[in-house]
């Protein structure tokens, strides 16, 4: 049976058990797959990628609503130099006083969007990925439960949503694309959701989170 297809209680029991296994890290940019699996295009866009990739860190918060998860999305505040207005995961850039990438990727969530790591159950995390925009990030997935609530921090985030996780988990919901990158033709997978179009860097973390319920990583 297909993760979308599960249950709730059998999906959460899955979450738990692949994030429960060691995952792999990307040392450098000659050891890097996830967020373009296809090899040719990685061959393409290797060049575009920094020889010593910042580390930085995302929060995949999973929030809880009833028996069912919702993925808790951002959307970037429109004046911001990199990634103005698109869709991402609260996190950034890993800082000397982080513990490790968890630690980043909860305090970069509470000073992004307000919501505090008392709220967070920490799964694990997902492989990290590798982006052209200088970083190498390690998404932490975690279960948000409780009343929360965000305070989001205007010069970062314009808005928050949700996506239910099975309709991201759902095949049918992965969307192929081409576009052009520096001259270079690639072909992307998008998940677009009703206004929201999730591609890039968050789309390919989210589906690894697939890959990774599936066993594909394995």
């Amino acid at each position: 049976m297909r993760p979308h297809e599960l249950g709730a209680a059998a999906l959460r029991e899955l979450i738990v058990s692949k994030l429960a296994q060691p995952r792999p890290t990307v040392a450098g940019v000659d050891d890097w797959r996830f967020g373009f699996e296809d090899a040719a295009q990685r061959a393409k866009l290797r060049r575009y990628l920094p020889a010593e990739p910042r580390a930085a860190a995302v929060l995949v918060p999973l929030v809880l609503r009833g028996e069912e998860l919702s993925v808790l999305l951002t959307q970037r505040a429109t004046q911001l130099k990199n990634h103005a207005g698109q869709i991402s995961f609260p996190g950034g850039a890993v800082e000397e006083q982080d513990a490790d990438a968890i630690d980043t990727a909860l305090r970069e969530t509470a000073e992004e969007i307000g919501l505090e790591r008392s709220f967070v159950q920490v799964m694990g995390r997902l492989p990290d990925h590798m982006i052209v925009s200088g970083y190498r990030v390690t998404p932490v997935v975690g279960i948000v439960s409780g009343d929360f609530v965000l305070q989001l921090d205007r010069n970062e985030v314009d808005s928050t949503f949700e996506v239910p996780l099975r309709f991201v988990l759902d095949p049918k919901n992965h969307v192929r694309r081409r576009r052009d990158f520096e001259g270079h033709s690639v072909e992307l997978t998008d998940v677009p959701w009703g206004q929201y179009h999730i591609w890039g860097a968050t789309a390919s973390m989210l589906l690894t989170f697939y890959r990774v319920l599936r066993g594909e990583d394995e």
